[in-house]
């Protein structure tokens, strides 16, 4: 990216996370893990920017959370917030600062937000009818409200949705309502409140997300806003009628009694945590949400686009700030099958990670990485994903241990051996065109992770990163160092070749240092520590060089990057989720739509039919990415009599070097059929569960290629 295209200062936010209860890793994959990898990278760029977030502390769920625990709202708000901070603090998310929006600079920043646009005319106020419990004295949040949903007849479903079927609701669909302060039929009452009329700003809203962010903005987010744009957009109110939260200014007429409604209040919070930071820093906060030299970047899950995408822009656009130039939405991510649920405790939580891996016995600040990692390689960026236990131990044993912890390690073990712990130097009159397509392929790493990140492809990026470890083991072993030492007493030349593939090696080892660094942060320290090298080295412009360590330098002796996670520990952590887990009531519609499913069958045909298939046994010997495709893999497949080149579009779902070696069923006799230029020549036949994940269809035991299947 050209320096003269860059922006001055870079503002990144993260969702701020409720601060009712743990955090679980649906949440970190979705918003927190990607910004501060974006974040990392931006630092090392040495561009100046801004990492904020903080805990969002009013809306009904505190009270509600407070209730459950019998304790005040402030109690739980005090509970939960420093947890969740140092759960990120130990899992690398760097945020500059983790605020709060109780803090008194938070609470007038939002008064005058509401004041400044009240005072304009942006807002409105209307009259309404609103659910109001007798007993308590008190109007009643959505949350407030239980009935029997409408949709599934579960008994239990709230007054904003039903957590059976998973279906929105308001107030007025529940059958047979009743206040959960109470438990008696609540009534309705006359309410005024403030509203922000975003029908005003369809317009404005079609032109800048339509138009000009159509074609850089995740197709999911916009798709999300279209929808919600052609579907006609209505005022929103502003307010409720509660006692916890954001009082109204004391000037405004009929504000006593009501707070700022939570969607309102939290997006202010980005900009109250920067004036919280300009203060501890003696900086001035303007610049980053007023000028236009900024680029502003909120990083959320797709049940915040609304927010993110149309609400808060608007409220910005009228309060005189900058708009974001990106959202990168992530999807949400299932865990073992299904998805995560706080209220079934089917999660993984953050704090249950820690407490279980981030120890020194255990691997230490090594095993946050590697969460980090496997996250990362399975981000739901474009669908939703899931996270396995199973999988996340092939991540760990298959990738960072047998490739990239394999490579440092055995650069670093050769190089003792074979050149007395020292740097040994480059001969360049004994390279040859592996040595040449090596360095080229390091230089060139660089720039493709690069703009992967810059686009936000992050899954893509860190799988160049492994990519380049994945090189330089197939460079050492074309090489081998160590059959060429043997032959040193009749091989004059013999040590030249040695020093020449050991200062590659440790060179690209480096240079792994500085592009794992946004992903792994801790393991790129663990490698500046190996390397007797300053950190100053992972700055971004030292990424690509060749001089990343000094020739005779001697360096530490290897320690291994990562451990193997045994088989007992996952199996521990499988039934340690299934014995936490609530179990999920199916209700008559679920099932009934469970076997609508099941017994969906395509239509008949004759043996003749199916007699044509020509089915075999084929391994799969080589798997890469097909480039500018997300969803198709090149696959070499072995059917024993041939080797087949097969483009298969599961990209989303496997990693290429985890299958490679794999057995599969391919159907050898389908015709031919090109995809991004490349020629198919078969079809991997697959299976897909019921959350859309797909699994090989293969032979129980290893059995020779090209064997019939029948």
């Amino acid at each position: 990216m050209s320096t003269n295209s860059l922006p001055k200062r870079y503002l990144i936010t993260a969702a701020l996370p409720y601060a009712n209860g743990l955090k679980h890793i649906g949440h970190l994959a979705g918003a927190y893990l990607p910004a501060d990898t974006y974040v990392r990278y931006l630092r090392a760029q040495k561009r100046d920017v801004v990492f904020v977030c903080g805990s969002d502390e009013h809306g009904t769920a505190i009270p509600i959370q407070a209730t459950k625990e019998g304790t005040t709202a402030q109690a739980i708000i005090d509970k939960y917030h420093p947890i969740i901070e140092q759960n990120f603090k130990d899992l690398g998310i760097s945020f500059d600062i983790y605020h709060r929006t109780s803090a008194p600079i938070h609470h007038e920043t939002a008064r005058e937000f509401f004041k400044t646009l009240n005072d304009k005319g942006d807002l409105i106020t209307k009259e309404s009818e609103q659910y109001f419990d007798e007993t308590a004295q008190s109007f009643l949040a959505d949350r407030y409200i239980k009935g029997t949903c409408p949709n599934c007849s579960h008994p239990g479903a709230y007054g904003d949705q039903c957590e059976s079927c998973g279906k929105s609701l308001s107030p007025d669909e529940l059958i047979n309502p009743v206040s959960t302060l109470s438990g008696n039929a609540p009534i309705k009452k006359l309410t005024k409140h403030w509203y922000l009329p975003l029908d005003r700003h369809e317009a404005f809203l079609r032109k800048w997300i339509l138009e000009e962010h159509a074609n850089d903005w995740r197709a999911t987010v916009v798709g999300q806003c279209k929808s919600w744009i052609d579907g006609g957009l209505l005022p929103r109110a502003v307010t409720r009628d509660l006692d916890w939260g954001v009082t109204l200014p004391d000037d405004v007429v009929d504000g006593k009694g009501k707070v700022l409604y939570v969607w309102f209040d939290a997006p202010i919070g980005y900009i109250s945590a920067t004036k919280q930071w300009a203060l501890d820093n003696e900086k001035d906060w303007k610049p980053y949400w007023e000028s236009k030299d900024t680029k502003l970047v909120h990083f959320i899950g797709k049940d915040n686009i609304v927010f993110h995408c149309i609400i808060f822009p608007v409220m910005l656009q009228l309060h005189g700030n900058i708009l974001p130039e990106n959202v990168p939405a992530n999807e949400f991510m299932n865990l073992e099958g299904d998805k995560m649920s706080t209220s079934r405790n089917w999660k993984l939580e953050m704090e249950d990670y820690i407490n279980d891996f981030i120890k020194p016995e255990n691997g230490g600040s090594q095993m946050a990485d590697v969460l980090r990692y496997y996250l990362t390689a399975i981000a739901p960026e474009s669908k939703d994903s899931e996270f396995t236990w199973k999988g996340f131990q092939d991540a760990n044993n298959s990738e960072l241990v047998s490739i990239f912890g394999n490579f440092v390690n055995r650069a670093l073990v050769l190089m003792h051996k074979l050149c007395k712990g020292k740097v040994p130097p480059l001969h360049a009159a004994a390279m040859d065109e592996l040595d040449h397509e090596t360095i080229a392929n390091i230089k060139a790493a660089k720039e493709k992770v690069e703009k992967l990140i810059e686009e936000y492809k992050f899954r893509d990026a860190l799988f160049e990163v492994i990519n380049l470890a994945r090189i330089g083991n197939q460079y050492m072993q074309k090489k081998e160092p160590w059959i060429i030492a043997k032959t040193l007493d009749t091989n004059p030349d013999g040590q030249q070749l040695i020093d020449n593939c050991l200062h590659i090696c440790l060179q690209l080892t480096g240079n792994l240092a500085i592009l794992i660094n946004p992903f792994l942060p801790f393991t790129a320290k663990k490698i500046c520590y190996l390397l007797k090298v300053v950190d100053r080295i992972l700055d971004w412009e030292n990424a690509g060089s060749l001089k990343l360590v000094s020739v005779g330098y001697s360096l530490r002796p290897p320690e291994l990057l990562f451990r193997k996670i045994e088989d007992e520990e996952i199996c521990k952590q499988v039934e340690k989720l299934k014995a936490a887990a609530v179990h999920k009531e199916v209700t008559p519609a679920v099932e009934a739509k469970q076997e609508e499913k099941a017994i969906t069958v395509k239509p008949e045909i004759v043996f003749d039919d199916f007699a044509k298939i020509d089915l075999k046994v084929g391994t799969i010997v080589s798997a890469e990415k097909v480039e500018k495709a997300d969803k198709l893999l090149k696959l070499q497949v072995d059917l024993g009599f041939e080797v087949r080149t097969i483009v298969s579009g599961i990209a989303m779902h496997f990693d290429p070097a985890a299958i490679v070696g794999k057995q599969v069923t391919v159907v050898t006799n389908l015709a031919p059929r090109k995809m991004r230029g490349i020629e198919s020549n078969g079809m991997i036949l697959m299976a897909e569960d019921a959350v859309g994940k797909l699994h090989f269809i293969n032979p129980e035991t290893a059995i020779d290629n090209g064997s019939g299947v029948s």
